[in-house]
């Protein structure tokens, strides 16, 4: 009998009940509540929920040495988790993302694109600030990158320059991304008089099929070589919208924007969900990326919209403010929540085309803050 009752003490001594501590159930509520925001608030579903998940799997209290957790050198998760640390994910993400994207409400208005670069205001001002609440430079410049809203390209800056901050840093920017519908609207209302938020938009010229097949050439050229370090992530970007424009290589295309972009997909999110892992997430540092991150991501929205009214002292026809807030790289969430605030005042008022403009400039301007702030740290 006691062979029995000592065969079942050793059982529950291995269990993840017996195993759990405080830190662990926390991160299993914040892995519930993005699967709920995921699934029952539509926040961002393909990012969320397989995040949420891997919050879940993370967080499951595992006894040392069986090659389970995602920091044991022999685990399948830690072998996953290299795409991450490596910075494998990221550029594949960008590769789907230009085979997706349409950038000719861009190219029909170029002015647009400075919007885009306004926006990133935001990066540059929370690294100062983060360099001044005593974070090391290049910790402060992986939580700067955060006010871009582009979760890929701060778990890649992370994983250069910080990677023991990869986790709370890759949260931290896809929380913010999903929370764009909420957290935008008041700084865009509080920045913006009813009469500037009526403002209507010329139609956008149509942009040819030429200039739609030579932009991602040139635009690699010129971004690449000025912020060479954002090489591996514009290459992509633009690869990819190269074989979504040249027609010729729609097969390729076609597998970018669904099977490559998907599949690395749920490997980011369920690894990167993993790395939350209580007893190493949870700490003061977490914390203060957090809420950095908040004002990262604030700033970078009201740069957008303060430039954007700066920009109409100067033009004859005005352009409606609101479109400065899509100049974050949240594609196409901030361009949506343009839309949908400028149909509160006027239900007759698209400025959706219109803001995917600084939307898709804002996903450019993001990779180039973070090879500038790279190229810094070398």
């Amino acid at each position: 009998m006691d062979e029995i009752l000592k065969l079942f003490a050793n059982f529950w001594s291995n269990t993840g009940f017996a195993l759990a501590d405080y830190r662990y159930i926390i991160m299993i509520a914040v892995g519930l509540v993005f699967i709920y925001l995921g699934i029952a608030k539509h926040y961002e579903p393909l990012l969320l929920v397989p995040i949420g998940f891997g919050i879940l799997m993370g967080n499951i209290p595992v006894f040392k040495g069986l090659g389970l957790a995602i920091y044991e050198d022999n685990s399948v998760l830690h072998y996953l988790y290299w795409g991450v640390k490596s910075g494998v994910y990221p550029p594949l993400i960008f590769l789907g993302i230009g085979a997706m994207t349409d950038f000719s409400t861009m190219l029909a208005r170029p002015t647009l694109m400075l919007l885009g670069a306004a926006a990133q205001m935001g990066v540059f001002l929370t690294f100062l600030g983060a360099l001044f609440l005593g974070f090391p430079p290049n910790e402060a410049a992986s939580i700067g990158i955060i006010g871009g809203a582009d979760g890929p390209t701060a778990i890649f800056l992370s994983a250069k320059l910080a990677p023991s901050l990869i986790g709370p840093i890759a949260i931290a920017a896809y929380s913010y991304m999903a929370l764009v519908p909420v957290i935008q609207p008041p700084i865009m209302r509080l920045l913006t008089t009813r009469k500037e938020r009526l403002i209507q938009m010329e139609e956008p010229r149509e942009v040819s099929k030429l200039e739609k097949i030579i932009f991602p050439i040139v635009g690699f050229l010129m971004c690449c070589f000025l912020a060479p370090a954002a090489l591996p992530l514009l290459g992509m970007l633009f690869f990819g919208n190269l074989l979504k424009e040249c027609v010729v290589a729609e097969r390729l295309a076609q597998t970018a924007r669904t099977s490559i972009i998907d599949t690395v997909t749920i490997l980011l999110g369920i690894t990167v969900g993993a790395s939350t892992q209580g007893d190493v997430f949870l700490t003061s540092s977490s914390v203060g990326i957090f809420i950095l991150g908040a004002v990262s991501f604030g700033i970078a929205t009201a740069s957008g919209v303060i430039f954007a009214k700066i920009m109409n002292v100067f033009l004859k026809v005005k352009i409606n403010p609101l479109l400065g807030a899509a100049g974050v790289s949240a594609v196409p969430d901030s361009a949506r929540v343009v839309q949908v605030v400028g149909q509160e005042e006027d239900p007759s008022n698209f400025l959706l085309m219109h803001a995917m403009g600084p939307n898709v400039s804002g996903v450019i301007g993001s990779a180039i803050a973070a090879g500038v702030l790279w190229s810094f740290m070398q």
